[in-house]
């Protein structure tokens, strides 16, 4: 069973990470097309994309966060705590 908590906290470390890194990327991207001129319309979609993924991702992340640690067996799940300072939100 610990091996199996292992995997599950390895893997929600690995979504983490890459929750993160996505609407980073889709900020550079927006960078891009500005700094040539080109679409500011597709900048603005792009950086409002990047915030609602960044949100989306702090609220997956929220309830991943908790099903891994039911599945660890602990039935008090719940947090207050604000994970928004994770994703640099």
């Amino acid at each position: 069973m610990e091996n199996e908590d292992n995997v599950i906290n390895e893997l929600l470390s690995g979504i983490a990470g890459l929750i993160n890194q996505y609407p980073k990327a889709i900020e550079r991207r927006a960078a891009m097309i500005k700094a040539t001129g080109k679409d500011p319309e597709l900048v603005e979609k792009l950086v409002k994309a990047a915030d609602t993924m960044r949100d989306s991702g702090n609220l997956y992340l929220t309830w991943a966060k908790h099903y891994a640690a039911v599945a660890e067996g602990n039935t008090d799940a719940s947090s207050d705590e604000d994970e928004t300072e994770d994703f640099d939100v």
